[in-house]
């Protein structure tokens, strides 16, 4: 009997052995598994990282040449304008005939206003209108000459323009009390 117990205790010791063979190889595949799904989510990590500073880097360096390249197109549609001013600097030095010269200075003046509006530049006009702290700047303020003049611009000190409907530099206006 006591053979047959030990029989029994080894089949016994022998079916235990397999199944805690089989479960530390589960923990060890387990392990693997995990591991190298940290790799590879630690690669994708590092990857993206790198990416977006490349992005960053690339939008910053366009930023900046868009800053410096954005009046080209604007200067490049002024410089007849300027050449015009040469040209009638020039003829100034010599002419005697003023009013030719003035109508020559008015002319390029239109030139270089549609320049600019075509630009988006448009001139406030606030002569008349009622004060408004938005668009206008009050230098001084003054008894209105009218009683229909109170509160509204009297006179502008210095004009106010926007470039696409953004104020770009308020005018200088005096008001009527």
């Amino acid at each position: 009997m006591n053979e047959q117990e030990n029989i029994q205790d080894e089949n016994l010791a022998q079916e235990t052995a397999p199944e805690q063979e089989t479960q530390e190889t589960v923990e060890a595949t387990a392990e693997e598994v995990l591991t190298a799904q940290l790799a590879e989510a630690n690669d994708k990590y590092a990857r993206l990282a790198a990416e977006f500073d490349n992005y960053r880097k690339r939008t910053s360096k366009e930023r900046v040449e868009l800053i410096q390249t954005a009046g080209q197109a604007v200067i490049a549609k002024l410089l007849p304008v300027l050449d015009d001013f040469d040209r009638a600097l020039h003829v100034m030095a010599s002419s005697q005939d003023v009013e030719s010269v003035k109508q020559g200075v008015e002319l390029i003046s239109n030139k270089f206003r549609k320049v600019l509006e075509n630009e988006g530049l448009k001139e406030m006009q606030v002569v008349g209108e009622p004060f408004d702290a938005d668009f206008q700047e009050a230098i001084t303020a003054i008894p209105a000459p009218t009683e229909d003049l109170k509160n509204k611009v009297i006179d502008v000190l210095e004009k106010g323009y926007s470039l696409n409907d953004k104020v770009i530099r308020f005018a200088k206006v005096v008001i009527g009390q």
